[in-house]
């Protein structure tokens, strides 16, 4: 018999071999916010590319590049990387963001890892997000301050302003765009802390108002919140410790002075994030205790309607029997007689109820 010709492979379709499109890599200099050299704590005029700035600080005493990154992704960091050689693991921890906050020394370079944090308005009652989180590192060298930033809020430019208008601090060097970074971050806890710690206070005016609809879920998502908060701020405090009183780290004496006012502030979020933590285990305890009573009282109210309703259906029972020789079966003033019993007594069992708190 002659053979049949071979079936046609379906691993050759063109859906199958359809190679992935390449990808267009995205130019190192979409992700720059900005880039200065400063010099004696004043920026230098003009615009500068990355190898451009780091040439023209060493071409000085005392100048140092600082340059701004946001959401870079790993081609743009590793090119910011050859030129201020960044060791490639904290390169690696910069581009992939949501980093426990911690201090580590590579050489000479310093890096900084910092958690943002960002309050949102919502109403009291509802369960949303109210602590949004990102990220902010920190590079200083001898010569460059990098700053890499995940998210959308807290931004540095300001801090740039800021530290622009204040060139007796700008000259000490990276370590001052280092202090002035952490010490924003830092301020940006106090302002959440304030907000959060408003949202306790309303809330806890919620729950013991007696005719309040605060529900426990909104408690909870708030604890939530403020456990997010906690480890945010509280890692903190050890890379500020080191920064404060390691003598062998490559920080100015002045700094160290602004280093500490910024540990003695996280210090102090630490502790109100403490309160609100146990504040609002209360708050959950009360609320709780709240649901409780409240179904203790309901179930009050059942029995008690269930009591009063026990009278007529157990003496309609009894007169449902149909036996020929029962009490008033036979009167004509029986049937009334029956029903005003059922009411006087349905009445004192209402009055008595009543008067215990039952109803």
């Amino acid at each position: 018999m002659p053979s049949l010709p071979p079936m046609p492979s379906f691993h050759g379709s063109n859906r199958a071999t359809r190679t992935p499109r390449p990808q267009v890599p995205v130019p190192t200099a979409r992700a720059i916010v900005d880039c200065g050299v400063y010099v004696d704590g004043q920026r230098q005029p003009g615009h500068f590319t990355p190898e451009e700035a780091l040439t023209a600080a060493e071409k000085t005493d005392a100048g140092f590049v600082w340059i701004g990154l946001h959401d870079p992704d790993e081609r743009q960091m590793n090119d910011i990387a050859s030129v201020f050689d960044l060791h490639p693991l904290a390169v690696e921890d910069a581009v992939q963001g949501r980093q426990r906050p911690k201090l580590e020394r590579y050489g000479d370079t310093l890096f900084l890892v910092l958690r943002t944090v960002c309050y949102i308005d919502h109403e009291i009652d509802s369960i949303s997000e109210i602590v949004e989180t990102g990220d902010i590192m920190v590079f200083t060298g001898p010569r460059f301050a990098i700053t890499v930033r995940h998210g959308e809020h807290t931004v540095l430019t300001g801090v740039r302003h800021k530290l622009e208008k204040q060139p007796d601090q700008l000259k000490y060097g990276p370590t001052a765009v280092l202090h002035a970074v952490a010490d924003h971050v830092v301020d940006t806890y106090v302002d959440v802390t304030e907000s959060v710690g408003g949202d306790i206070d309303e809330m806890e005016e919620a729950v013991f108002t007696p005719a309040s609809k605060i529900g426990i879920g909104s408690i909870y998502q708030l604890k939530r919140e403020v456990v997010e908060l906690r480890r945010a701020v509280a890692p903190l405090a050890v890379p500020l410790e080191r920064l404060v009183n390691n003598t062998d780290l490559p920080v100015p004496t002045e700094i160290r002075r602004y280093l500490r006012d910024v540990a003695d502030h996280q210090t102090t979020v630490s502790d109100h994030i403490s309160y609100f933590d146990e504040a609002l285990s209360g708050l959950v305890n009360a609320a709780l205790a709240k649901i409780s009573v409240q179904q203790n009282t309901d179930m009050r109210k059942i029995s008690a309607y269930a009591a009063m309703a026990a009278v007529p259906t157990l003496i309609a029972g009894v007169y449902g029997m149909n036996f020929d020789h029962m009490w008033l079966l036979h009167q004509w003033w029986g049937y009334p007689s029956t029903l005003l019993l059922m009411v006087v007594i349905c009445a004192w069992l209402f009055r008595s109820f009543r008067r215990n708190g039952w109803l």
